[in-house]
């Protein structure tokens, strides 16, 4: 069951992120990677706030976790697309531009993870 649970919330991750990313990627023309970086920041927000109601606080039954965890963030957030984002920049002469995006990504996704722990412990 728990294998069924992951693919359901995988796909409707994956389907989630190819909204975001094809949404965002036409306010700026595709010229930065604007989609991927928000999915980033927005799963790590959502993990955080995920892994206070699911394993610290018990306030949603751990069945979630592979739903929701596993699942949707794991297919929603996408380390290996950041990754080619980065080296296509890289490639493309845009060197500068590759490093803040990583510095941003990395910061932001950090950001976003910490600030929802502390945020929905101290709300539940």
């Amino acid at each position: 069951m728990q294998w069924l649970a992951i693919a359901f919330g995988g796909a409707l991750g994956a389907m989630a992120r190819f909204a975001v990313t094809s949404y965002m990627g036409h306010i700026l023309d595709n010229r930065f990677p604007l989609g991927t970086l928000v999915v980033n920041v927005l799963g790590s927000a959502l993990v955080g706030i995920c892994y206070v109601l699911i394993i610290e606080k018990g306030a949603w039954a751990p069945e979630w976790r592979h739903v929701l965890m596993i699942g949707f963030l794991g297919a929603f957030t996408t380390f290996s697309t950041f990754s080619l984002d980065a080296l296509n920049m890289w490639q493309n002469g845009h060197q500068t531009l590759a490093v803040v995006y990583a510095a941003i990504t990395f910061a932001a996704s950090l950001a976003a993870v910490v600030a929802s722990v502390e945020i929905t412990q101290r709300l539940v």
